[in-house]
């Protein structure tokens, strides 16, 4: 595509969206074409730099997707999996790149996601970062490469008003391991322990979550065993990191075949 790309971006008065705004506008690689935000909010209508506390940004808040997607070539999207879901189908009707970022999905939700995969280009990560993509094919590999003699836990922490848990990226990282060791993560997570809970049973894979503060986001995969352990570890300082990931997903998705994809394949890691 020889122009740059117009993107929106969902939810854009939360966290993420104001990282988004701030990034593709920066960008030189991309056009920001508008933000989306639900019905009643105070910023719809309003030019987006203004409601942001800034200059004004020649771009509207819009509460309706069909306008805000009008001329877009991509959408990225931070918000609930409420939002997301409504907005797939939608995105792929139009021919717009959908990248999600949200995380929370229960397994019908991702039955819906690639449903409209079908006729639209997806692009959905738990986390968007080049380094916790990186930490996820270390940690398959890793798995892969030790016995179940090695108990598998996953730490992940984040700021006081994550909503969901344990992280996507953390169930990501599970994922990881499950696939390295050839098992499914349903049937060997241990998510929650408390009280009297017996022995740690071998070759399950364990969730540990802290809430608090501001943390952006910090996942240690430990491998323990008599004697030793490894700890894989990605700590992120920026959220700038996961918007230029999903920038880079939507630039990389133009011109894809309808699909679902995820950053391992816009990093060129499945190869």
């Amino acid at each position: 595509m020889s122009e740059r790309p117009a993107i929106v971006v969902n939810g854009v008065s939360g966290r993420m969206g104001r990282m988004l705004v701030q990034v593709i506008s920066q960008s030189g690689t991309a056009r920001l074409a508008g933000g989306l935000e639900r019905p009643g909010h105070a910023w719809v209508g309003q030019d987006l730099g203004t409601a942001m506390g800034g200059a004004a940004l020649g771009v509207s808040v819009h509460d309706d997707p069909a306008t805000a997607l009008r001329g877009a070539q991509a959408v990225i999207d931070f918000t609930t999996p409420a939002a997301s879901l409504a907005l797939a189908p939608l995105a792929a009707r139009l021919g717009v790149v959908h990248v999600i970022g949200t995380t929370g999905f229960d397994d019908d939700d991702l039955t819906a996601i690639t449903e409209a995969a079908k006729t639209g280009v997806i692009v959905r990560a738990g986390n968007m970062s080049l380094g916790v993509n990186l930490l996820m094919a270390l940690t398959r590999r890793v798995a892969a490469a030790l016995d179940a003699d090695y108990d598998i836990e996953i730490l992940e922490a984040h700021h006081r008003h994550k909503v969901d848990a344990p992280s996507g990226t953390a169930l990501m990282l599970g994922e990881a391991a499950a696939a390295g060791r050839g098992v499914s993560l349903g049937n060997a997570s241990d998510r929650a322990r408390d009280g009297i809970t017996g022995p740690r049973q071998r070759g399950h894979i364990g969730f540990s979550v802290v809430r608090g503060g501001d943390i952006v986001g910090e996942h240690d995969v430990i491998f323990a065993t008599e004697g030793e352990r490894i700890v894989l570890r990605h700590i992120a300082t920026d959220r700038a990191v996961f918007a230029r990931g999903a920038l880079k997903a939507a630039l990389w998705a133009q011109g894809r075949a309808p699909g679902e994809y995820d950053m391992i394949s816009v990093l060129g890691l499945d190869r």
